[in-house]
């Protein structure tokens, strides 16, 4: 009984720090670090574990396939130099910087746990930093490249974690051994991602009950991430092509009454595994704290302060430099691809400060085997990088996006407008020549709906109770093919696309009766 009661009364403070947070504008994983800090030093605070094999997919992958699966494909492409850039040479400059500093500091920790620890720090999760960014209105490439970024680093920076796990379990690591199973591993969960996917929909097509649709979701992404871990592929590699796969599919096939749903049920449970991972790091650090003299603990922190500062100057180093060389470059002829405008030094500020760090590390540093060297130092280093990131950027994030001015032209208005349009003329399209008198009150509403259109973005269909009605339905049906093709050709954006998927399901639900 005492589990339960310290289970709901830890997701109720959960709930008043996030709507402390909302009232503040500060990211909600700020006030959950500061939790589980504070969880730590309770006296009475029960002793919970996981198992560390279970950690990663536990937390991270359904938060990665919730990210992935809104993800633009186009948005990617079009930034994809920037991107790039973030998810392998700043996650491997972080690295190094990190496992330097820390063999520097601790000449026995050996390279392995060192490198392990860099690629535990070294992945940022924009998640905290969108959060805010979606409130300021800033430029929405900076929204994106920060969005693809979250999406891939963890790819990148877990690789180098396995890699240095494996090779602190074996006396004499030799790189050739394994470099034909990484790229193996690369590819094969590229393809691994893509047949789960189109298994998935095979086999949950026929299933119209609401909670097994959305049990069969968990379900299939668990045993996406244990089935690819399970044969030597990466987990994280394989649910990013799993999920984006079926962003891409399943959108035209879902009906509303299941999409509104599992929406809901997403969102909730994404930010329960969020309490829970930094509840649970919380209650492991007591022991870890517990077992450690004045001096070991002073030793401790200052290793911890250390790692932080170089987490957070590595970043800003590299996107610096690279902003300015890029701006030379660009200055002199050098076009990446599609022509781009240069990154501007106000947006570089803000890119190289949205560095916090969030679940992935920590899960990451409870999945370290029992035994691991500096096991300790490590998950406790790992803590207070989250915490001192989500503290020191998660604070004064906002405060710097309005100092610097960077303002949003705001193009998914635009482009959610232009949709709007088009897709209202495929309902009048499919209902035009019906003599009915509903057809004819049909039409006038959505005649007035193309009216304001091109002027109000937020012009759309209010959701409002309607009897049933299936030449509404029909009209909404046509709509809705029509932005699955907008989306396809990419003419609109997917955060686009998913606003006008949101009004057509209610106005679809309403139709429903």
């Amino acid at each position: 009984m005492a589990t339960f009661q310290w289970i709901i009364g830890l997701l109720l403070g959960a709930v008043l720090l996030s709507a402390l947070a909302r009232r503040l504008k500060v990211p909600y994983p700020t006030f959950l670090a500061v939790g589980g800090m504070l969880l730590a030093f309770v006296p009475s605070s029960p002793s919970w574990t996981l198992e560390p094999d279970l950690a990663l997919a536990l937390f991270v992958a359904p938060v990665l396939l919730d990210a992935a699966y809104d993800t633009s494909l186009r948005d990617l492409r079009r930034n994809w130099l920037p991107v790039s850039t973030l998810v392998f040479v700043a996650v491997g400059l972080t690295t190094a910087a990190v496992a330097v500093l820390a063999h520097a500091l601790l000449p026995d920790m050996p390279w392995a746990a060192a490198i392990a620890l860099g690629a535990i720090v070294a992945p940022p999760d924009a998640a905290a930093a969108t959060a805010i960014l979606r409130q300021v209105k800033l430029p929405y490439r900076i929204l994106k490249i920060l969005e693809g970024e979250s999406l891939l680093n963890d790819a990148s920076a877990l690789l180098i974690y396995r890699v240095a796990v494996g090779a602190a379990a074996v006396q004499h690591f030799r790189w050739s051994e394994f470099a034909p199973s990484i790229v193996l591993a690369l590819a094969g969960s590229l393809v691994a991602g893509y047949l789960l996917a189109r298994l998935s929909m095979r086999l949950t097509r026929d299933i119209s009950d609401v909670p097994s649709a959305i049990i069969m979701q968990f379900a299939g992404t668990f045993t996406v991430w244990i089935v690819a871990e399970h044969i030597g592929l990466s987990g994280i590699l394989t649910i990013v092509v799993y999920a984006i796969t079926l962003a891409r599919s399943m959108p035209a096939s879902t009906p509303a009454r299941l999409r509104v749903p599992t929406y809901a049920v997403w969102e909730t449970v994404i930010f329960v595994l969020n309490v829970v991972a930094f509840m649970l790091i919380g209650l492991q650090l007591r022991p870890i704290w517990e077992r450690l003299d004045d001096a070991l603990r002073w030793e401790y922190c200052m290793f911890a302060a250390a790692v932080l500062g170089v987490v957070i100057l590595t970043r800003i180093a590299w996107v610096m430099s690279y902003g300015t060389v890029l701006r030379f470059l660009i200055a002199r002829g050098f076009q990446p691809g599609r022509p781009m405008a240069p990154p501007t030094l106000r947006g570089g500020i803000v890119i190289s400060w949205c560095g916090m760090r969030g679940i992935v590390t920590l899960a990451a540093a409870y999945a370290l085997p029992e035994g691991f060297p500096y096991r300790d130092l490590i998950l406790l280093t790992a803590f207070a990088v989250v915490l001192g990131s989500l503290l020191i950027q998660g604070l004064t994030l906002r405060p710097l996006i309005a100092a610097v001015g960077l303002k949003d032209d705001d193009p998914v208005a635009r482009e959610v407008a232009r949709a709007r349009a088009i897709a209202y003329r495929a309902a009048l399209d499919e209902i035009d020549g019906d003599p009915s008198e509903a057809a004819e009150i049909l039409r006038l509403e959505y005649r007035a709906v193309l009216l304001r259109a091109e002027s109000d973005p937020d012009g759309g269909l209010a959701s409002r109770e309607l009897p049933a009605d299936p030449l509404r339905r029909r009209a909404i049906g046509a709509a809705r093919r029509s932005i699955l093709d907008l989306r396809q050709s990419e003419e609109i954006s997917d955060d686009a696309f998913h606003l006008l998927e949101e009004e057509l399901d209610w106005a679809e639900l309403s139709a429903q009766g």
